[in-house]
């Protein structure tokens, strides 16, 4: 009886192995799923300010922004990550992937070594973009100087830094649906939305999270405690933007000037070099998609301290 039991303890074990190791088996993009595609440099340059790669990958205490040396630390509850080189750099960049390893590591979060990012890397939005627009960023940053340097290892502590028990957070919080127009809708607002959504990653930030460090659907960009640990990240529905218009809103992300005179602060400030790089058709659009938003309360801010 007992070595019955023993063996059927066995045999589920395995099993469990093996139901969880195909649950989260990484997902890759072959480079014969890729149709022929012309790349668009100044399109690509688009989705490189509106994605807001220099803001994480450009390398800190310096002011060019396409020297995306990486080095950035992301603090958060599960250890700091640094943000890598993705410059062209063959050995230490990006110089030596292929465009289907660039796709699969912005759309499905997925390395060319086959295992998976972190989340602190927004794929979970980035899988929504286009697949045009990640081919014409993968041509537009290799135009870019490439920077030698490898970036230091996360510091992420047990059980965080097993990178295969990502793919069960993939399978909770990656909806896996691309980003489609609503017809019922303008083509500014689709526009918009789009940019908010899917390049611009807005509600990976402006939303709060659970304890497994997905967003809080029912509060999605509804504001919360900072990833990063300090501060407060603000509500962007329409219950924190309800005094604010479009042409608010679409001149702070051009300016980072507040309706009441203050500036953005902190790493808003960076997102405010990306955003004021677009063009104010995409600013504008933005804004509408932003204040049609409907009111969300978000979490319970903390009291000031006296």
């Amino acid at each position: 009886m007992r070595r019955r039991l023993v063996t059927l303890a066995l045999a589920l074990l395995i099993a469990g192995i093996g139901v969880y190791w195909w649950l989260t088996m990484p997902a890759v993009i072959a480079a014969g799923a890729l149709p022929p595609h012309t790349p668009d440099l100044a399109n690509g340059k688009v989705v490189f300010n509106a994605g807001g790669c220099a803001s994480c990958h450009a390398v800190p205490e310096q002011p060019d922004r396409t020297r995306l040396g990486g080095g950035l630390a992301l603090s958060s509850p599960f250890g700091t990550f640094y943000a890598p080189n993705i410059s062209p750099d063959p050995a230490d960049g990006i110089g030596g992937w292929s465009e289907a390893d660039f796709v699969t590591a912005v759309n499905e979060g997925t390395s060319p070594e086959r295992e998976h990012y972190f989340p602190a890397f927004p794929y979970a939005a980035y899988h929504k973009a286009r697949l045009s627009d990640v081919r014409d960023l993968f041509a537009y940053l290799k135009t870019l100087p490439p920077v030698s340097g490898r970036v230091r290892d996360h510091d992420v502590p047990f059980p965080f830094n097993i990178r295969r028990n990502v793919g069960i957070w993939k399978l909770l919080f990656m909806d896996r649906v691309p980003f489609m127009p609503d017809p019922v809708r303008s083509a500014e607002w689709n526009r918009g939305a789009y940019l908010v959504n899917a390049l611009g990653h807005c509600a990976e930030c402006h939303s709060p999270r659970n304890l497994l460090g997905g967003i809080v659907a029912r509060q999605r960009f509804a504001g919360g405690p900072n990833p990063e640990g300090k501060g407060w990240v603000p509500n962007i529905t329409r219950k924190g933007l309800a005094d604010w218009s479009e042409t608010d809103i679409a001149y702070f992300l051009e300016s980072g000037l507040l309706p009441d005179g203050d500036s953005a602060g902190g790493s808003m400030a960076a997102v405010i070099r990306n955003t004021s790089q677009l063009s104010n058709d995409d600013r504008k659009a933005m804004a509408v998609y932003l204040k049609s938003l409907p009111a969300v309360d978000g979490p319970p801010r903390p009291a000031k301290s006296k």
